[in-house]
């Protein structure tokens, strides 16, 4: 798809002044202050975080009544129940709580919705189970923060609810002893992108010092809250939440404890998804994350917990191989929904001068949609959600959204046709009934016909910095890994270097092109992954990632080419 190539509009003087105060090459200091980082204190934040410079998570409104109902249930052995959602996010941010809190002496359990079965959230059939356990304190986690009818429940059912959430909450707050969310209306937490798991680790740094204050820790047992940073990095880099501030440091911190391996579950994760050395956030994202996500998506994601509590090896190699086997059979069912999804919408006539693509199907895995939307806004750059219809009428979708698109706020002007509905900007969840579906495709539509143009209908491809070819080198590529860990809100840099010529070209791999680029008396290796069909000839432009290419034992620079237009001198 053709996209507009946006070159950011930084000042001069302050990236003359960054590449001064932290010794940054030009190009490194204009990267920064297009992403914010414009001072000196910022930057030297932004290259070395640390842990030290968290924000108080008492700033987080609810939080200390979170904190006192926890000491509470401990002295009196209350049972605790950690009510998790079905993602990574959640997986990690009940792993996360259940594990702490055993340590610190808490008799606490844990309880995951099964997709199918429970839906999304706390629902209060499973929420009189927990009880009828013996539950007396339930603790959510990336999720709860529109369960008002839920909270009621509990309180009436004699049980207490400590919310913990991320999601936008809407006009009322659950009633429950405790919401904590950055999100919410007078929190005063300063930084607001956290995901679930963040915030649930917030409560386990307020919940340590309390105790530590009070003196409930014995010489050598207080907890090293650095060793639950893996899972915060997991839960944070798979929630897809910037990696910034707050969010950069546990990313920074906790790519180097999954690297460690201390974790048994981990390892055995690490194992059969190939994962060998160093660990990234596309390894996160693409290899150890899918296969956390893959069981609750194909069933439940119960064993997703496991694996991250337990300390068997035998176990845990077992359970890895399970969810290792439940990948690869989503991915086999999301190449199928997809083939049938890209037909419907080429071949229903409406694209592409449709604003928006919704589609339904009765042979469609509920689990499994969601990603399958995100494919079809890559391709075809229109929010779009996905329908799986059930065999009683009623029908479950999944909703990807684009910049300039407020998803939830469309599905909210489309409300009178769903049964429910949640999320955020670009990504939401919907419950309709079939019949109501024709409606609500022609009132979706409607708002984004009332909000996307043309502009807005074509993806943007962000430059950081325009280049020239003496400017880019080995250096170069070392001074940028200093910006790692790349991901969403700190991508990798793209450049752009203007007026080059191909010397050589061939087709590699599975239409791959091999490159030979020669600019300004200079010569460059480039690969342009599935780009064969595109075209080479005269003067061009490139944007591109430069990298380093091993290969046996030899380093060399590498441009990976983004994409290619015809020269605009």
């Amino acid at each position: 798809m053709q996209k507009k190539w946006v070159i950011k509009n930084t000042d001069l003087a302050k990236v003359a002044e960054l590449s001064r105060d932290l010794a940054l090459c030009s190009i490194t200091a204009q990267i920064l202050v297009g992403r914010g980082v414009n001072t000196r204190e910022s930057g030297q934040q932004f290259l070395a975080p640390s842990l030290s410079s968290m924000p108080d998570p008492l700033l987080l409104k609810g939080m200390e009544a979170a904190v006192e109902r926890l000491l509470v249930a401990r002295k009196n052995n209350e049972k605790i129940c950690i009510y998790g959602d079905y993602d990574v996010d959640g997986i990690t941010g009940t792993s996360l709580l259940v594990s702490f809190l055993r340590q610190v002496g808490m008799n606490c359990t844990y309880f995951i919705p099964n997709r199918f079965d429970d839906g999304y959230g706390l629902n209060e059939e499973a929420l009189q189970h927990i009880i009828d356990a013996g539950a007396a304190l339930i603790m959510s986690v990336d999720c709860g923060i529109t369960a008002v009818k839920e909270a009621v429940f509990c309180r009436q059912a004699g049980a207490d609810l400590i919310i913990l959430d991320h999601h936008t909450p809407r006009e009322q707050i659950p009633d429950a002893i405790a919401v904590v969310n950055p999100l919410q209306p007078g929190c005063a937490y300063p930084f607001k992108m956290l995901a679930g798991v963040g915030v649930a680790f917030n409560l386990l740094v307020a919940l340590r010092s309390r105790m530590r204050q009070e003196g409930l820790f014995r010489a050598g047992d207080e907890p090293d809250l650095r060793e639950w940073l893996d899972l915060v990095a997991l839960g944070t880099i798979a929630d897809v939440v910037p990696l910034v501030g707050q969010n950069r440091v546990y990313a920074c911190f906790g790519l180097k404890q999954l690297e460690n391996g201390h974790r048994t579950g981990i390892g055995a994760l690490k194992k059969v998804a190939g994962v060998t050395d160093s660990v990234t956030c596309g390894q996160v994202g693409f290899r150890l994350a899918p296969r956390l996500n893959a069981a609750g998506r194909m069933e439940s994601a119960v064993p997703g917990v496991d694996l991250l509590l337990s300390n068997s090896r035998e176990e845990c190699a077992g359970i890895a191989e399970e969810l290792d086997a439940a990948n690869a059979e989503r991915q086999a069912v999301e190449k199928g929904i997809l083939e049938q999804a890209i037909a419907l919408v080429e071949g229903g006539g409406a694209y592409p001068a449709c604003r928006s693509i919704v589609l339904a199907s009765r042979e469609w895995h509920q689990g499994v949609i969601g990603i399958v939307a995100s494919r079809l806004v890559e391709r075809y750059h229109r929010p779009t959600i996905l329908l799986a219809i059930d065999d009683h009428g009623s029908a479950k979708g999944s909703g990807r959204s684009i910049p300039g698109f407020h998803l939830l706020e469309a599905l909210n002007s489309c409300a009178d046709h769903l049964d429910r509905f949640g999320g955020h900007r670009y990504a939401a969840g919907v419950g309709i009934k079939a019949e109501n579906i024709a409606d609500f495709v022609s009132e979706f539509e409607a708002a984004a016909n009332l909000i996307l143009g043309n502009t807005e209908l074509l993806p943007i491809l962000d430059i950081d910095a325009d280049v020239s070819a003496d400017e880019v080198d080995l250096a170069l590529v070392h001074e940028l890994r200093r910006l790692e860990p790349f991901g969403a809100g700190n991508p990798e840099p793209t450049l752009m270097m203007r007026g080059i010529t191909v010397v050589e070209r061939r087709i590699v791999g599975d239409g791959h092109l091999k490159l030979r680029l020669s600019a300004a008396g200079l010569t460059f290796n480039a690969i342009a992954f599935r780009q064969a069909d595109c075209s080479t000839d005269g003067m061009l432009d490139i944007a591109f990632i430069p990298e380093c290419n091993v290969w046996k034992n030899s380093i060399t620079l590498q441009l990976r080419i983004k994409a290619i237009r015809k020269a605009e001198m």
